[in-house]
This record gives structure tokens, C-alpha cells and sequence, in this order.
């Protein structure tokens, strides 16, 4: 007879963006566009010279993640999403800050 193992077993956190177990690829690239743009957004932001590249990434990061958002399915994906919104968000007001458009 064997024993059985008196360890309990560890559950690993994986970052898994469909819970569900269905594909989401469209909504995926979203959030990675979203989180991307945020990003560079942010940093292009806080640069005064080059605060149009940080607007428009800003502004497109920010209204693809809303649309993401929007249609996203997992809980997962929503994490992922509501923080390039917020980078998005941030990098464009940044980019307004220091001239927007102009």
C-alpha cells in the first residue's frame, strides 16, 4: 500500500486572459493594444517635445480599450484592459498638458 502525500498541493496564478476557456482574439489584441499604447503614451506624454505622438497614442489607447471593455468576457481580460485605459488616460492628458494637437 502507498501513502498518500500529506502535502497539500499549491495552486500556481497564471495570467490568463479567458478564463472561460474560449477564445477571445479579437478582444485579446485590444487589451494589448490598449496596454501598449498606454505605455508609450505615458512616456511620450512626459516628454514636452514630443506630446502629439503621446496625444494620439493616448486617445486611440484609450478608445479601443473602452470598446474592449465594452466586450471583454472574462474577468481576466477586464484587469488587463482597465489598465491600458488608465495609462491610455494618463499619457493623453499628459500629452494635452504640454500642447495636444497643436
Amino acid at each position: 500500500m502507498s501513502q498518500a502525500s500529506a502535502r497539500p498541493r499549491t495552486r500556481e496564478r497564471h495570467l490568463i486572459l479567458n478564463g472561460d476557456g474560449k477564445r477571445h482574439p479579437w478582444i485579446a489584441t485590444a487589451a494589448a493594444y490598449a496596454v501598449v499604447a498606454g505605455l508609450a503614451s505615458f512616456i511620450l506624454g512626459m516628454l514636452t517635445m514630443d506630446h502629439l505622438a503621446g496625444t494620439i497614442l493616448g486617445l486611440t489607447g484609450f478608445v479601443i480599450g473602452l470598446w474592449a471593455q465594452m466586450l471583454s468576457a472574462t474577468r481576466g481580460e477586464r484587469v488587463f484592459i482597465i489598465f491600458g485605459v488608465v495609462a491610455s488616460f494618463v499619457g493623453m492628458g499628459l500629452g494635452f498638458a504640454h500642447g495636444g494637437f497643436s
